[in-house]
């Protein structure tokens, strides 16, 4: 979808061109925004009051986060899937014994698996009080394009020559973004705009996801880094408790509509549209976001209630909370990071594998641990 430099053999058309001096917008319509925002205030609060009550939301909901970076990865063409992801994920953690030889894993599966590296760190950053800022931003890039094909597309800097999103099938160029030379500005301007701005916070956010969209201060990734953005504004203007709101499945869905809304701005002044359609997007995702959380819930509550009985142990509750946070994973793993003495571990994932509670992926081998996969919960989250 984007591309740093235009060629000839492109259709320039129907191009449209970043919106100067347009931003922030002079006014909305904000009779018209009355409704969608309230319905968007709401379902929001009933997530993020599922996610107070939750038992440990950093827990339960980080299999969301990863089936977000597949998401948002998708939408700029990385084909990746959630099982391939926690895999790597879960040998990364594995620094000894060998894991992982002889599985090769793909480019795509590490590039999605940096995307929530690269927001965990955003969210440690801040929560040491870093400020949301085009330095943290930057940070994020960073990490985000630290390997494969976006280790050469100058990972934390901003762009230094013209890019542009184009149709490639159609060979058209859709929208050329603001010019390198004025790019400082731009995001001086779009950052001051997010933390001094007044506006209803959903509001605020809508705005500024499509104003960084729209600038396309980096080579590759704005898109992955855009709609991180919205995770990390509602999180830090208290719309929600805790950073684990994930839209990306919203606009995938709706791929051409999102593009078209966001052109409309630059090319018409369809703010206020767009922000409708921003809160739409927002309720309809919140709403989905509860049910999926909700469900994990309950399969933690119901696990929570067997697996004493079930595993005949006072380590039964520290087992549960490691196959939540970690649904694929080496056994050597659970053992050194669940706290659970390495026999009982052992014993555990047997009695787990028997009442096909876990999955073996691949059995052990000479000096390679079990790997295994938490299937109960991997049902709910895959798509």
């Amino acid at each position: 979808m984007e591309l740093n430099m235009v060629s000839s053999s492109l259709d320039l058309s129907e191009a449209v061109e970043y919106h100067y001096g347009q931003f922030p917008p002079q006014q909305l319509d904000m009779a018209s925004l009355i409704m969608p925002l309230t319905a968007a205030v709401d379902a929001l609060a009933r997530y993020d009051q599922m996610l107070k009550g939750m038992h440990n939301s950093e827990i339960l909901l980080t299999p969301l986060r990863n089936q977000e970076a597949v998401v948002s990865s998708r939408m700029e063409g990385t084909v990746s899937t959630l099982d391939e992801v926690l895999r790597y994920e879960a040998d990364q953690e594995d620094n000894g014994g060998g894991a992982g030889a002889g599985y090769h894993y793909r480019n795509e599966a590490i590039e999605v698996f940096l995307y929530g590296r690269a927001l965990n760190a955003v969210q440690h950053n801040m929560e040491e009080g870093a400020p949301l800022s085009s330095f943290l931003i930057k940070s994020a890039h960073k990490v985000l394009l630290g390997f494969g094909r976006g280790a050469s597309l100058s990972p934390g800097d901003f762009k230094t020559e013209q890019n542009y999103l184009a149709d490639r099938t159609k060979r058209k160029v859709l929208f050329i973004p603001m010019r390198p030379e004025q790019l400082r500005d731009g995001m001086d301007r779009l950052f001051d705009f997010i933390e001094k701005d007044k506006m209803q916070v959903l509001i605020r956010t809508a705005l500024a996801h499509l104003e960084f969209e729209a600038l396309h201060p980096f080579k590759d990734g704005n898109g992955r880094i855009g709609r991180m953005l919205i995770t990390l504004m509602l999180w830090k203007y208290g719309a929600i408790s805790a950073p684990h709101f994930y839209i990306s499945s919203y606009f995938e869905d709706r791929r051409d509509e999102y593009i078209d809304r966001m052109r409309e701005v630059s090319k018409s002044g369809a703010w206020t549209q767009w922000v409708i359609f921003f809160l739409e997007a927002l309720e309809a995702q919140a709403k989905k976001n509860l049910s999926t959380a909700e469900s994990i819930r309950d399969l933690y509550e119901e696990l929570k209630k067997d697996f004493p009985q079930l595993l005949s142990s006072q380590w039964g509750m520290a087992a549960l909370d490691f196959l939540f946070s970690r649904p694929i994973f080496r056994n050597n793993i659970f053992t050194r990071k669940s706290g659970i003495p390495e026999a009982t571990a052992h014993r555990f994932t047997r009695i787990l594998v028997e009442k096909e509670l876990l999955r073996t992926l691949e059995p052990a081998a000479g000096r390679r641990p079990a790997l295994y996969s938490f299937e109960p919960l991997l049902q709910i989250v895959r798509e």
